[in-house]
């Protein structure tokens, strides 16, 4: 009878023992596959941040709740590249000369008619901003400041980016981010400071690895009164614009 008692024992032991590396190892693996989801994730979302920031500076400030305006926008407009050419030297500063002053020495010799063309050539090479040849020419720009535009997509991407994909979740099969934008009037000034933010919830993008783990995490950042998910931005109150994994 004894040794019948022993081997119940032993066999709740092992029972135990299983359900406890059990449980350990699903909490380990859940962690695993939910950081290596969240990667992606944060990625996207730092991909639709850098996009809204570019949409806002040429639109008064404001950003886009339209997936379908910011993707067209990183397709098909274009953002101010300022190409740069030398540096103004401690003299050229002490005597007086900044950028925007260079600049325009520059542009009126650009724009000066022939008859005063070399004139205003020869006032820029003295300043030390170009080299000129022997018949007056620009041979080498010592200095220059010229803005180009450049296709939003090739400014703000790497070769190969797919712009439709700024909407999807990864591991969503075929969610989209919420997109939302708001305005925030609250400051002293009364500026109105304009807003957006991207989320998407971990049931989105987690559901199906471990539902217990699962259920755990979105209780606990209910409790926390954080935000069950990732999200970058807030349509409510300024962050600068913050991920909340950040």
């Amino acid at each position: 009878m004894k040794k019948v008692v022993n081997i119940v024992l032993l066999l709740c032991v092992c029972g135990l023992a299983y359900i406890c590396v059990g449980s350990i190892m699903g909490s380990i693996n859940f962690g695993k596959e939910r950081e290596a989801r969240e990667k992606q994730i944060i990625a996207r979302l730092i991909d639709i941040r850098t996009a809204q920031v570019a949409f806002r500076d040429l639109n008064k400030g404001q950003y886009t709740d339209s997936f379908d305006e910011l993707i067209s926008f990183v397709k098909n407009d274009s953002l101010p590249f300022v190409k740069k050419v030398g540096e103004l030297t401690d003299k050229q500063l002490e005597e007086g000369l900044t950028e925007a002053k260079a600049m325009k020495l520059i542009d009126d010799a650009r724009k000066a008619k022939p008859s005063q063309a070399k004139k205003k050539w020869q006032e820029v090479e003295k300043a030390g901003l170009v080299k000129l040849n022997k018949k007056g020419e620009v041979e080498e720009y010592i200095f220059s400041r010229d803005t180009m535009w450049v296709l939003a997509l090739d400014t703000l991407y790497p070769k190969g980016f797919n712009a439709d994909s700024l909407r999807y979740v990864p591991f969503g099969n075929g969610a989209e981010f919420e997109l939302r934008t708001g305005c925030d009037s609250s400051s002293k000034s009364g500026n109105k400071l304009y807003l957006f933010e991207a989320k998407t919830p971990y049931r989105t993008y987690l559901e199906g690895i471990n539902k217990d783990e699962l259920n755990n995490l979105i209780d606990l950042q209910n409790e926390l009164g954080r935000y069950a998910g990732l999200k970058v931005g807030d349509a409510e109150v300024g962050n600068n614009n913050a991920g909340n994994w950040e």
